[in-house]
């Protein structure tokens, strides 16, 4: 029986009413969407219809210090956002992000667990260790944990929270009212877990996931990073803008799978894509430099400021970036600090220049052009060893959420590199992932087995 042939996978990133910086700017969006729920329900129903595999909310811990000029996430928090979203949807996934330097484990092995549930079975975490340095104020702390804490603390998270989802067995749960025994508590087990950053007792009060656990969704791509990812996540969201450099990411995380007993198929690599489509290449540029030209230049500034460490506003805008601090004396996003100074080096790109760049995706692949440019662009990178699929970044909503499902899903599907219909439920099932078995219930089988 012959395999079927490998498709993409698509999640759309929705960040209020497009990623571009300026897009609260532009006339064919509304800000006032930001605040209403129904907006964000429409669009992840645009996408399901489309047969996307998920649709993915950020989540920041600090307001954005810059927002005179514009926002910069969603203002809701995503729990809430992505339970109204699953109550009107029926396949799309659903993935949030949660840091685990400012949260606790026993709180958000709780709420994915009752995400996933309430989504029966499409719920994602976006996990992140926060790069942004302000978080700590917030949090009854005076300084951000240094990178390679955060990690070793991310970590034992995923140690404790996956043993969360364990304690309950899958068929715990018996609602036997002859016998009345609501539970069967012998498959139900204590973590007492204990390390370094994380003292649990458990067992968490709700039964496990109808997923096992929820999708492990990663996004950092420095060293402690990639090996975080090798060792638990099945998904990744990276910020890579050139085929070279996406190609060594794939094959270095992909690599690292093994030491852990897993393989290449169990981690989608899900590179951010942020296409500006136009039925002829000028009309493509002309929507480029028409979104660009509503950019408010101090907003691009502070925000590269606080990504370079450095504050870029006593040098001359249309010069080149200065001397820059080396990666290792960053406490912030490491991996975007690196993007950005390899971009702005290899393209020969001024201050002005690099901020026009990064405003329609902070780094990530970027590309204006017609549907069969987009998608010959789309499939070169999934053919030639640089991803999975993509993370969409439309530069404004819903219009190019509209333009995309028009023009660039029918040449994909006629290529056969997409979809036509979900043949799953769950989003493990989209992503092509099994579902982990219990860690009591494999140690009972063993033990039987001996």
């Amino acid at each position: 029986m012959s395999k079927a042939p490998r498709q993409m996978h698509l999640n759309l990133f929705i960040q209020g009413i497009g990623h571009h910086e300026a897009a609260w700017r532009h006339p064919n969006t509304n800000p006032q969407n930001m605040l209403d729920i129904g907006y964000y329900q429409r669009l992840s129903q645009q996408a399901e219809a489309a047969k996307f595999d998920s649709i993915f909310i950020a989540d920041g811990l600090a307001i954005n210090s810059n927002i005179k000029y514009g926002p910069f996430n969603n203002f809701f928090e995503p729990f809430t956002l992505l339970a109204s979203i699953s109550a009107v949807t029926r396949h799309i996934g659903v993935i949030g992000t949660a840091s685990t330097t400012y949260s606790e484990p026993y709180n958000i092995a709780r709420q994915f667990a009752s995400l996933d549930h309430v989504s029966r079975g499409r719920a994602g975490w976006n996990i992140v260790t926060t790069g942004n340095e302000k978080s700590a104020h917030n949090f009854a702390k005076d300084v951000h944990l240094e990178h390679s804490q955060r990690y070793e603390r991310a970590h034992e998270f995923l140690e404790v929270t996956t043993g969360l989802w364990d304690c309950w067995e899958d068929d715990a749960l018996i609602a036997d009212r002859p016998g009345g025994r609501f539970v069967d508590e012998s498959k139900i087990h204590p973590l007492n877990y204990s390390g370094k950053h994380f003292k649990v007792r458990g067992p968490i009060d709700i039964p496990r996931p109808p997923q096992g656990y929820p999708v492990l969704v990663q996004a950092g791509s420095s060293k402690d990073g990639r090996e975080f990812a090798g060792r638990f996540a099945e998904a990744i969201y990276t910020a890579q803008n050139n085929l070279k450099d996406a190609q060594e990411f794939y094959s270095d995380v992909k690599g690292r799978l093994l030491k852990y007993g897993r393989t290449p198929d169990q981690l989608c690599i899900l590179p951010g894509l942020a296409p500006i489509i136009g039925l002829t290449e000028s009309e493509a540029k002309e929507k480029q430099q028409e979104l660009n030209e509503y950019l408010v230049p101090e907003y691009g500034l502070h925000q590269l400021s606080q990504s370079m460490n450095l504050d870029l506003f006593t040098y001359p805008l249309d010069g080149p970036l200065p001397e820059l601090p080396p990666v290792e004396q960053i406490n912030g996003g490491k991996s975007r600090f690196q993007v950005y100074v390899d971009l702005a080096k290899r393209e020969n790109l001024t201050i002005r220049e690099l901020t026009h760049w990064i405003a329609f995706g902070r780094g990530h692949d970027t590309f204006a052009g017609t549907p069969q440019q987009i998608v010959d662009h789309m499939e070169e990178w999934f053919t030639q060893g640089g991803c999975d699929g993509f993370n969409l970044l439309a530069p404004h909503l819903p219009a190019d959420l509209t333009s995309f499902t028009e023009h660039i899903l029918p040449e994909l599907r006629r290529r056969g590199l997409f979809r036509t219909e979900y043949t799953g439920t769950t989003l493990r099932d989209h992503l092509g992932l099994g579902r982990p078995e219990n860690r009591y219930a494999s140690m009972a089988k063993h033990v039987k087995n001996a």
